[in-house]
């Protein structure tokens, strides 16, 4: 009987708190996709609503880092008007591993009052007061998904298209030959590991030179596009055949595999006659006299003190000119916090800025310590 009554206290004290923290606010996941494939695009979305209208009310979101996906926040909408908070966060999700994985979230309540949000608003640019908050972390259920297996040898997942590009198919003995493969259109980056070694076969005898890819890739609700160049180059010292190269990928909006393919290649390289590689003409001739290196010499001191005053004048008019304040700049440092750096930001191109958006979020929403003096700093020097 004890042990019934324990149980059934333990189970009040957890509606109770539950029923405290539902109190100020409710929340609602929207997740598109249940049951994916292995790095199929999922959209996750999350509305937070504030309840309880006595009290200021913040919010610090996000989802926990894991092996098991990969996340970007794409969209983040807040309606606050410190009685009434509203959000929106949306999210981007890759899953990479096969089977049921669990999404789970790290999610802070701040509360605090109007006088302490005045009084934090109250400094100026060198004296800015802390935002008092009591904060509550809310544990909120995993999400959990269900993960299909790919075909077999599936290298890119989503929807893509492959151009290639060889420069030439004729050349010298051990001469480069540059060829370009690149890779667009939308899913998971299609980024394919060790590339290189898809032309690497046993019976070819060739040398390749690779550089690291060159990766282009913007999220957004529609999904991720992406653009990733290969550059490379083959040199021989006689004529070879590259094989083709097959990319095998899958397209989860039409459950298809289909391939991307290099088509087989020839090149000829010309042989080099052995005679031509002997220097019959004696280089360098012997030693003697010959003073015209001194003529050389005084004309490139001449040359380059001549430049060396043309940069100093350059330097000096660049100096005199008067200098005119940026309208967008004097905006920008007028900004006295990072929500309104923020939402500045956001309003005049959120692409340009979107290194500085994302570190402005971080410290709004996922509670990190970013130096605001030097993001204001480094928008400014990027005018």
């Amino acid at each position: 009987m004890k042990l019934s009554l324990g149980k059934i206290m333990k189970l009040l004290i957890i509606l109770i708190f539950t029923w405290l923290n539902a109190e100020d606010f409710s929340y609602k996941f929207h997740i598109n996709k249940h049951n994916p494939y292995m790095k199929e695009a999922v959209t996750l979305t999350l509305d937070l609503k504030q309840t309880n209208h006595d009290i200021v009310l913040l919010f610090n979101f996000d989802l926990c880092k894991s092996d098991d996906y990969f996340f970007q926040r794409i969209d983040s909408k807040e309606t606050n008007t410190h009685h009434d908070t509203q959000i929106r966060y949306v999210y981007m999700l890759y899953p990479l591993k096969v089977g049921d994985i669990n999404i789970s979230f790290n999610l802070t309540k701040k509360i605090t009052t109007d006088e302490s949000i005045a009084y934090s608003f109250s400094g100026d640019r060198d004296n800015v007061k802390g935002l008092v908050t009591t904060n509550t972390k809310i544990t909120l259920p995993p999400l959990a998904l269900s993960i299909k297996k790919l075909p077999s040898n599936t290298s890119l997942v989503g929807d893509f298209k492959l151009t290639y590009k060889f420069q030439k198919s004729k050349a010298k003995a051990y001469e480069p030959i540059p060829f370009k493969v690149k890779i667009d259109g939308s899913g998971y980056p299609p980024l394919i590991d060790k590339f290189q070694f898809k032309l690497l076969k046993k019976d070819v005898n060739f040398t390749l030179f690779n550089e690291a890819p060159i990766i282009n890739s913007t999220h957004s609700q529609k999904g991720t596009k992406s653009t990733i160049t290969y550059n490379m180059a083959l040199s021989n010292n006689h004529s070879f055949d590259l094989p083709a190269i097959n990319i095998k990928a899958f397209n989860p909006k039409t459950e298809k595999s289909y391939v991307l393919i290099v088509p087989k290649q020839h090149f000829s390289i010309a042989k080099t006659d052995i005679n031509t590689l002997l220097d019959k003409i004696d280089k360098p001739k012997p030693l003697e006299n010959n003073w015209s290196w001194l003529g050389n010499l005084l004309s490139y001191l001449v040359v380059f003190t001549a430049g060396y005053f043309t940069a100093i004048s350059l330097k000096w008019k660049k100096r005199v000119l008067p200098q005119q304040d940026n309208p967008f700049k004097v905006k920008i440092e007028s900004c006295k916090d990072e929500r309104s750096l923020l939402q500045l930001l956001m309003a005049t191109d959120s692409k340009k800025f979107a290194k500085s958006i994302e570190l402005l979020e971080s410290s709004l929403y996922r509670d990190e310590k970013n130096n605001f003096k030097k993001i204001k700093k480094d928008i400014l020097e990027k005018l």
